[in-house]
């Protein structure tokens, strides 16, 4: 079980700073790699409201995050850490070149957060093991 949980905060963490490059960079990283123009954003799935790569993203960091950090005290600031991360990020697209800030995008950061957050509650409160 060790052994899980220091592979699933590696991850956590690389997953981090590789989410923060890409949020960062003035263009599309996979958009260069995959069509060969740093302008075209690659999309998973249509979106719905709210932007489903920037869901995903960080649906799967928290999960992540929640696997890395589950039965801590951490989990709590795990939680702020992220909501903040996805704020701070998205709003970092207003100085950006080539990125643009965009509401779906936040709340699509924000929902993917609060989904895993909640379900793990719902879990740990409920399903005891």
């Amino acid at each position: 079980m060790n052994k899980l949980k220091n592979f699933s905060r590696i991850g956590f963490y690389s997953s981090n700073i590789i989410l923060i490059i890409f949020y960062l960079f003035p263009g599309s990283i996979l958009g260069c790699f995959l069509y060969n123009d740093c302008y075209k954003q690659p999309q998973i799935t249509q979106d719905f409201i709210i932007s489903s790569n920037h869901f995903y993203a960080f649906l799967l960091l928290t999960s992540l995050g929640v696997l890395s950090f589950h039965n801590t005290k951490k989990i709590n600031l795990l939680s702020v850490y992220l909501i903040l991360l996805s704020i701070f990020l998205e709003l970092f697209h207003i100085i950006i070149p080539n990125r643009g800030f965009e509401m779906s995008d936040l709340f699509g950061n924000i929902v993917g957060v609060i989904l895993v957050i909640l379900i793990y509650k719902i879990v740990i409160r409920y399903v005891k093991t």
